[in-house]
Order: C-alpha cells, then structure tokens, then sequence
C-alpha cells in the first residue's frame, strides 16, 4: 500500500500545483523553460503512474474487504465509464456542447470513472486509489472553473457534428477497453 499512496502523492501532486500555487507554476515555467519545465513534470508524472500501477498490484495481492457491492453497482460502472469516456473525448473534439458547458470534460470524466468505481469495488486498494482520483479531479475541477471565471475564459460554443464525433469516439474507446483491454492490462474482465 504504501507504493500506490506514494506514487498517488507523486502524481496526483503534480498535477495540482496548479490548484494550491499557480504564481509559482508560473515563475519555474518562466525560469525553467517551457521544454525543461515539462520535461521535469513528464517525469515526476511517469515515476508517479508507475508507482501507483506497481503498488495497485501489490496491494491487489494481499486484499481487504471494506463492503461488498451489489452485482448491479457493477453494470451500473459499466455505465459511469462509458460516460466518462466520452466526457474525455469531448476534451481533445473542438466544437462540441460537453466543452462547451463544462469546460473541463475530462476532470469531469475522471470523476465519474472514480465514482462509477468506487460503486462497483470494495477493497481497501481501490477505495484508496478511486477515492484519491475522485477527491483530486474535484478540486480541480472546481478550481479550473474558479481560474476561467476569473479570467474571463469562454469556451466555442458547441456543433452537432463536434458532439457526434465526441459520442462516436469516446464509445468506440469504451468498447475497446471495456471489452478488450481491461482484462489485458488491469486482469479484470469488467464483462465477464
């Protein structure tokens, strides 16, 4: 367990410097350099990923059960991360009305990944790692709407044709994942 929170702590940090300190992002882009500043953050986010996949996994290995939820909360998840598929779509199809609403589909998307989640699993490990994901993406959600009100950010208004092409590729990703990929890489067969 204490791999996942560290890499937890390592990765979702540095995705919140911009929450707890933006003058201070500000002034080590500026004196680090745009390349040097990512490159930095790259890494510190690639050693953090890494961590919380290796400490999931050991922590997988020696489980402990905190509920047990109902068969249905697992189909109901099955629902939350379609949509939080084409929540994360939505962040990189310009034009579409989920932008345009939200601002931010995808730490919206991440959110109801780590909701759907939580419903569905019951261990410690997955209470810790969804949980973490949850509490993280609404702060920053909620910061990210702060700064935009701020600085006065309006988002392209929405097309049909931006939402379609939202809705087509978030749920073609969900189909390849849910049905595909998850088995491979997490060892959990959500549709089985």
């Amino acid at each position: 367990m204490a791999l996942l929170l560290l890499g937890l702590v390592l990765f979702l940090g540095v995705h919140s410097i911009r929450i707890f300190d933006n003058d201070w992002r500000t002034q080590q882009r500026a004196r680090l350099g745009e390349m040097r500043w990512k490159g930095l953050y790259s890494l510190l986010s690639i050693a953090g990923f890494v961590l919380i996949v290796y400490g999931f996994g050991l922590a997988r290995q020696q489980p402990v059960v905190l509920y047990v939820p109902p068969m249905g909360l697992r189909h109901l998840n099955a629902l939350f991360t379609l949509l939080a598929f084409v929540l994360v779509a939505a962040a990189y199809v310009p034009a579409n009305h989920l932008k345009a609403k939200l601002g931010h589909p995808m730490l919206a998307g991440v959110k109801v990944w780590a909701f759907g989640h939580l419903l569905a699993t019951g261990m410690l490990h997955d209470v810790v790692l969804f949980g973490a994901f949850l509490l993280w993406a609404t702060v920053d959600f909620v910061s990210a709407r702060r700064r935009d009100r701020a600085d006065g950010v309006v988002y392209p208004a929405g097309t049909v044709k931006g939402d379609v092409i939202a809705v087509t590729a978030g749920a073609v990703g969900w189909v390849v994942f849910a049905w595909w990929l998850h088995a491979w890489l997490i060892g959990v067969n959500p549709m089985g």
